[in-house]
């Protein structure tokens, strides 16, 4: 097992990890959280030696292999597959000995030793992970060289996982793959037999493939059982608790200072006064536990158009000349909420290009509102923006009728302090960089939203926030994102982007998951046999319309499932309120004095208005386990 003992590190004066300790069993799934700049990465590099602790240990078996994701991408001339192959040194070590070797015994060692790491199917294992993160027959034979910056990521993340290390440490590893890798890729580590330890801001990585969390808070470690969903409600459990420990803390110690402050002087209650006073120096202050916030936007209201917002019939869009798709003939009305489907290349960012009119059209009729205003996002209008402007200045700029002041009251909706509005925007976090975006994409007042991968850079408690703003947001939305939470919970729609085509996807993500592992378990069915490392359930092949069917009657199950935790949750938050007003009154020490009785009423009503709630918090707690079962049954 993994070891992590009393560690402290310290980056100057400031310490980072303060004496923190966890254990991580052999085959555990574990998700490490916190926000950004509390020390995840810095964990994993003291992990690997990389980073040396100023005090504790960190115990990890010698036998173990130790696997961690590189920000270097991988290049050269070899093929995609020969590059993947070579990753496992020990492998290609047996494989150049058994070449030169010539005493019979030795040759013997060497083929035994390939036999236990499996070698002989080492190139039909490399292909099976190449496959799922996207790379077909013809470009695992292609040259690493000739693919961009992202696609190599991509091999990297392949040559990790083909070397099936023993604890294996991931960092982010879903950053450069599309929704259909991470789909694969979120199968594979639930599968995966090895120890994992996981940094993600990908929720439904962290629901889907881990069975424990560790949060990384204040400096200190806390492990939680459960995935990210289970992890998320005892840790509000836990901050309601906490704060009703700081209320009574409060009022006792308000109460003992009360008493001595009134007696000490007397003679007959001098000892008990300095008894509390003892007591008041004993009392350990209750810490508080803050639930991370991002902070919270929206986007204008506006004035409905009459539908259809966008019309296209038989349109072709490519590039010099060539289409990349052809013959689309689709409507986007009001309220649609549209995600695009389909692999890296097959037209997504084309198409949405197409439709933020960066892109003409090469043949066939678009027809769109003439009052039709649009708000696109995509990483690259991010990367183009000005590093040495201000915020303030990059608002500005684009409403200079408005006054100083209107423009940091709009920074300040898409929580830009006055710090962050008049420093730099290269002083910024991706996160907030992609903030600036939306801050600048709601000066338009946009009908539509166009958002191309609006998560890159976003932490988990930002993409909560922009969930929020997509579901307020009363316009359409058309979304590319390889974040499934975030489309599970915005949209309703799927157009399926694949052979120079775009057609409505008849399902949900369920459907397509399943849809998407079903052709990646019989993309090589000659190489089953030699499939060691990513078990199938043996289960016969169905019908893409039996699953749909299926999808279907799981869709209503959860459904009904999502309404009564929402329900739960509302009663649960209405209950809180009221307790929260309740303690307010009951806070005031006059208010026992002036309406004795009125008080004497508010007491007995908090009695019972903690049952109801204690109930509330325990029908909400079922229904989220219900659903979380239900998910991971449809999962």
């Amino acid at each position: 097992m993994l070891k992590i003992n009393d560690l402290t590190y310290r980056i100057g004066e400031r310490v980072l990890l303060d004496q923190v300790s966890a254990t991580i069993n052999p085959g555990a799934k574990v998700g490490l959280v916190g926000r950004n700049g509390t020390g995840k990465t810095t964990l994993f590099r003291l992990i690997t030696g990389a980073l040396q602790a100023d005090g504790g240990s960190i115990e990890v078996p010698a036998r173990w292999r130790v696997g961690v994701t590189t920000q270097d991408a991988p290049s050269g001339p070899e093929s995609l597959i020969d590059t993947v192959i070579a990753a496992d040194k020990e492998i290609a070590a047996l494989w150049a000995e058994a070449d030169s070797a010539t005493d019979p015994n030795r040759i013997a060692e060497i083929h035994e030793a390939l036999s236990q790491r499996d070698a002989h199917s080492a190139p039909a294992r490399a292909a099976r992970i190449l496959a799922g993160l996207g790379f077909d027959d013809a470009a695992q034979q292609q040259a690493c060289d000739s693919f961009s910056g992202g696609w190599r990521m991509r091999v990297a993340l392949a040559s990790l996982l083909f070397t099936n290390p023993d604890l294996l440490l991931l960092d982010e590893p879903t950053n450069h793959l599309d929704l259909e890798a991470v789909l694969w890729f979120e199968d594979y580590i639930a599968r995966y037999e090895g120890t994992v330890l996981l940094i993600s801001h990908d929720r439904e990585l962290l629901n889907v493939a881990v069975d424990q969390i560790v949060h990384l808070e204040a400096n200190t470690l806390t492990t939680y059982r459960g995935n990210y969903d289970r992890f998320e409600a005892t840790r509000r459990l836990q901050i309601e608790l906490n704060a009703k420990q700081r209320t009574k803390q409060a009022a006792q110690r308000a109460h003992m200072e009360a008493f001595v402050a009134r007696f000490r002087s007397k003679a007959t209650k001098a000892k008990q006064a300095q008894s509390r006073l003892k007591m008041l120096a004993r009392m350990e202050p209750v810490g508080e536990l803050f639930e991370d916030r991002a902070p919270n936007f929206q986007f204008p209201e506006i004035a409905e158009l009459p539908p259809p917002l966008y019309s296209l019939e038989r349109v072709d869009v490519g590039y010099n000349g060539t289409p990349v798709l052809k013959n689309v003939s689709l409507r986007l009305d009001n309220d649609d909420r549209v995600a695009l489907l389909g692999a890296n290349g097959n037209g997504k960012s084309t198409f949405m290009k197409l439709l933020a009119g960066a892109l003409g059209s090469m043949g066939g009729d678009v027809t769109k509102s003439s009052k039709l205003r649009v708000g696109y996002f995509s990483q690259d209008l991010t990367d183009e923006l000005d590093l040495s402007q201000t915020p303030v200045a990059a608002i500005a700029g684009k409403r200079p009728e408005d006054t100083p002041e209107a423009v940091r009251r709009h920074l300040g909706a898409f929580g830009f302090t006055q710090d962050m509005a008049l420093g730099t925007i290269g002083q910024l976090s991706g996160g907030e960089r992609a903030r600036l975006m939306f801050a600048q994409i709601a000066l338009a007042k946009p009908h539509i939203l166009l958002l191309d991968e609006p998560t890159n850079h976003l932490d988990m408690v930002s993409r909560e926030a922009l969930i929020q703003a997509i579901n307020r947001f009363p316009g359409a939305v058309v979304l590319v994102s390889h974040d499934p939470h975030l489309l599970e919970l915005t949209v309703d729609r799927f157009w399926l982007v694949a052979d120079t085509q775009v057609q409505p996807f008849e399902g949900d993500m369920a459907d397509y998951r399943r849809l998407l592992l079903e052709q990646k378990r019989t993309l090589r069915p000659s190489d089953a046999a030699d499939d060691g490392d990513t078990p199938t359930n043996g289960a016969a092949r169905v019908s893409k319309k039996e699953l749909r069917r299926l999808a279907a009657e799981q869709r209503q199950s959860l459904t009904k499932l999502r309404a009564a935790a929402r329900d739960a949750e509302a009663e649960l938050t209405r209950l809180s309120d009221e307790k929260a007003a309740l303690l307010e009154k009951l806070k005031d020490p006059d208010f026992y004095r002036d309406r004795p009785d009125e008080a004497r009423e508010l007491q007995q009503a908090m009695g019972h208005l903690q049952k109801d709630l204690d109930a509330a918090e325990t029908k909400w707690l079922a229904g989220q386990e219900a659903l979380e079962a239900a998910m991971g049954q449809d999962a």
